[in-house]
Protein backbone atom coordinates (compact mmCIF):
# COMPACT_ATOMS: atom_id res chain seq x y z
CA UNK A 1 0.00 0.00 0.00
CA UNK A 2 1.28 3.28 -0.49
CA UNK A 3 1.14 5.72 1.74
CA UNK A 4 -1.49 8.26 0.92
CA UNK A 5 -3.89 5.00 0.70
CA UNK A 6 -2.52 3.92 4.37
CA UNK A 7 -3.34 7.12 5.70
CA UNK A 8 -6.45 7.10 3.90
CA UNK A 9 -7.07 3.90 5.58
CA UNK A 10 -6.07 5.16 9.32
CA UNK A 11 -8.73 7.89 8.82
CA UNK A 12 -11.33 5.27 7.95
CA UNK A 13 -10.55 3.65 11.36
CA UNK A 14 -10.47 6.60 13.13
CA UNK A 15 -14.16 7.68 11.56
CA UNK A 16 -15.17 3.94 12.56
CA UNK A 17 -13.70 4.45 16.30
CA UNK A 18 -15.57 7.88 16.64
CA UNK A 19 -18.95 5.88 15.67
CA UNK A 20 -21.33 5.54 18.46
CA UNK A 21 -22.78 2.26 16.32
CA UNK A 22 -19.12 0.36 16.97
CA UNK A 23 -19.14 -2.08 19.56
CA UNK A 24 -16.31 -2.62 22.42
CA UNK A 25 -14.88 -5.75 21.02
CA UNK A 26 -14.84 -4.34 17.27
CA UNK A 27 -13.63 -0.80 18.94
CA UNK A 28 -10.81 -2.23 20.47
CA UNK A 29 -9.51 -4.55 16.75
CA UNK A 30 -10.22 -0.90 15.40
CA UNK A 31 -7.48 0.98 17.70
CA UNK A 32 -5.08 -1.72 17.78
CA UNK A 33 -4.73 -1.76 14.12
CA UNK A 34 -4.79 2.35 13.77
CA UNK A 35 -1.98 2.15 16.29
CA UNK A 36 -0.26 0.34 14.59
CA UNK A 37 -0.73 2.14 10.96
CA UNK A 38 -0.09 5.13 12.84
CA UNK A 39 3.69 4.19 14.16
CA UNK A 40 4.52 2.60 10.66
CA UNK A 41 3.30 6.22 9.04
CA UNK A 42 5.17 8.14 11.34
CA UNK A 43 8.52 6.07 10.72
CA UNK A 44 8.06 6.66 6.93
CA UNK A 45 7.31 10.31 7.68
CA UNK A 46 10.63 10.41 10.19
CA UNK A 47 12.81 8.89 7.10
CA UNK A 48 11.35 11.28 4.39
CA UNK A 49 12.27 13.91 6.96
CA UNK A 50 15.48 12.77 7.31
CA UNK A 51 15.91 12.29 3.94
CA UNK A 52 14.68 15.80 3.06
CA UNK A 53 17.05 17.44 6.03
CA UNK A 54 20.59 15.29 4.33
CA UNK A 55 19.77 17.51 1.03
CA UNK A 56 22.80 20.02 0.55
CA UNK A 57 22.50 23.49 -0.45
CA UNK A 58 23.75 22.42 -3.78
CA UNK A 59 21.16 19.74 -4.13
CA UNK A 60 23.03 16.53 -3.67
CA UNK A 61 21.74 14.01 -1.62
CA UNK A 62 23.76 12.95 1.44
CA UNK A 63 23.44 8.57 2.24
CA UNK A 64 22.15 8.92 5.65
CA UNK A 65 23.14 5.34 8.02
Amino acid sequence: MSFESELKHLEELTAKLKSEDTGLEESLKLYEEASALEKKLTKTLDEVRRRVESVSADGSVEEID
